[in-house]
């Protein structure tokens, strides 16, 4: 993933899991190559929604990544708190066709309460790991991972455990959805151009592109991790909660819930706000958020706005809903340890509209990066925002 944010190589084409040629939106970042068989047997597979089979795949390659799998842990100090958009709505407009098909004789699956419902994948990955410690969903459209991630953050502040899998994911490359985000005007329709569709901060962006996946980020204790040798990508430092309490869909016109979330990451963190290098926005490529979020920059950071590298990694992998937080925060913390923000693609024409702060457009920019923030906003005036510190 690092590698191709750093290249600028887009995720999006034409939509394949199912046929969309009677939709507006034809295209998506889909996970490519994904075969639930290497990974799941088939009686396994057949009890997991493609969103918790995301999670589990991404969870394992973070276990093993953190060294969590080599035992000695207490393991009822170890939580999950994993968050979702949509849950298992695949499962669930599934079951719907096919009872509509059956002339309504209701014939559903055992298994479609416990594939659909949110906050199954925190269950599955509790019980695949024995992982006793709290264990909840989070659900707060687009901001939900991010949520999970300040949700787990603050469990370990309180002494409630010393390791709390957190992260997201999604899995909403449907008709229903597709369907859905399109009748909303929300999804970009550059169909004969899937690549450069999701175009953040440009003038002629006409919408965001719909992605999936899942992101895990292993949060720990720090002495705790430090006695058991784990490898420390970066610290996280302090997160930002807010409501814009204005609309169901649309964002603050100012700005002013992200601004509050900001605000309250960079205080949480004991930090000043001039010490923030790098913000990972939002950035969905919508005609009303793509302005709003540089207001909120602009306002809270005064001066120092300037000097701000800003991206959105959203131009490259689509918008991943519940889990764009967590894979975003991911990026974030890559940055920090390694000192150069991705692009944002597809910029081809300024919008006067739009502060005109550093984007990171089109190629990564290389600098110092000791303090970030990563932003994640949803529908109903959601907003969260986490600080990352160079470990």
């Amino acid at each position: 993933m690092w590698d191709a944010l750093l290249g600028g190589v887009s995720g999006a084409g034409p939509i394949t899991h199912f046929d969309a040629t009677q939709f507006k939106c034809r295209i998506a970042a889909e996970v490519k190559g994904f075969d639930a068989g290497v990974f799941f047997d088939r009686k396994e597979s057949r009890k997991l929604d493609r969103f918790s089979q995301y999670g589990l795949v991404a969870v394992d390659e973070a276990v093993r990544d953190a060294g969590l799998e080599a035992g000695g842990l207490n393991l009822d100090r170890v939580g999950v708190v994993f968050g979702t958009g949509m849950g298992g709505v695949g499962t669930f407009e599934g079951e719907a066709i096919s009872y509509a098909q059956t002339g309504f004789v209701p014939r559903f699956s055992p298994f479609f309460v416990t594939k659909t419902i949110g906050d199954i994948c925190a269950g599955q990955i509790s019980i695949k790991y024995g992982f006793r410690g709290p264990n909840f969903s989070t659900m707060a459209a687009c901001a939900s991972s991010a949520i999970a991630v300040s949700e787990a953050f603050t469990l370990i502040r309180l002494g409630k455990a010393d390791i709390v899998v957190s992260g997201g994911s999604e899995a909403a490359i449907i008709p229903c959805s597709i369907g859905g985000f399109s009748s909303m005007q929300a999804l970009s329709t550059r169909n004969d151009d899937p690549a450069t569709a999701s175009r953040p901060f440009d003038k002629d962006r006409d919408g965001f592109v719909l992605g999936e996946g899942a992101g895990v980020l292993i949060l720990e204790e720090l002495e705790h991790a430090k006695a058991r040798g784990a490898k420390i990508y970066a610290e996280i430092t302090g997160s930002g909660l807010s409501a814009d309490a204005f609309h169901v869909a649309a964002s603050h016109p100012e700005g002013l819930g992200a601004m509050n979330a900001m605000r309250l990451a960079v205080e949480d963190s004991g930090m000043s706000l001039t010490d923030v290098d790098h913000i990972n926005t939002h950035g969905t490529s919508t005609p009303i958020g793509d302005v709003s979020e540089p207001k909120a920059v602009v306002s809270l950071f005064g001066d120092h706005a300037r000097s701000l590298t800003l991206n959105s990694t959203k131009s490259m992998m689509g918008h991943l809903l519940g889990a764009a937080g967590a894979v975003e925060a991911i990026a974030t913390v890559l940055a920090v340890k390694n000192d150069v923000v991705p692009p944002t693609i597809n910029h081809f024409t300024d919008d006067p509209d739009i502060a005109p702060l550093d984007f990171s457009f089109n190629k990564p920019t290389c600098r110092r990066v000791d303090f970030a923030l990563s932003n994640a906003f949803g529908f109903g005036g959601h907003n969260a925002c986490l600080a990352f510190r160079k470990y």
